[in-house]
């Protein structure tokens, strides 16, 4: 009897980093190349990289602007339906449920202003 171990290669995860290191080499070649461009049209070879390296930081800048502003966004989403599930019920239905109170037309069952009981003031 043999134990056979299952490797699941066919996930997704175990694809993830053999792909993400393709995208950074060829990243990386591309560089290389738009930094020999660079060389051979005449700029300095650290010229050349310094041009590359603020290119880099203005997109990184972009990118948390970016999602300085998608965050804010989202923070302000969370709070205010926090608000709105938070918002007291009793508040809001004081004038909606019917209680029994001294009101203008006497004691009685009164929604909001108006009694609802159907007796008058000379009940009493």
């Amino acid at each position: 009897m043999s134990m056979t171990t299952n490797t699941h290669n066919g996930r997704w995860s175990h694809r993830l980093g053999p792909g993400a290191g393709r995208a950074w080499r060829g990243y990386l070649r591309r560089e290389q190349r738009v930094a020999g461009w660079l060389v051979t049209r005449g700029v300095p070879a650290g010229a050349a990289t310094a041009v590359l390296w603020i290119v880099k930081l203005a997109v990184l800048g972009a990118l948390l602007y970016s999602a300085f502003w998608l965050a804010l966004l989202l923070a302000f989403a969370v709070i205010a339906a926090w608000m709105v599930r938070n918002v007291d019920a009793d508040e809001s239905s004081d004038d909606d449920e019917p209680q029994w109170r001294n009101g203008l037309d006497g004691y009685g069952l009164y929604r909001g202003e108006v009694r609802i009981d159907g007796g008058s003031a000379d009940d009493e």
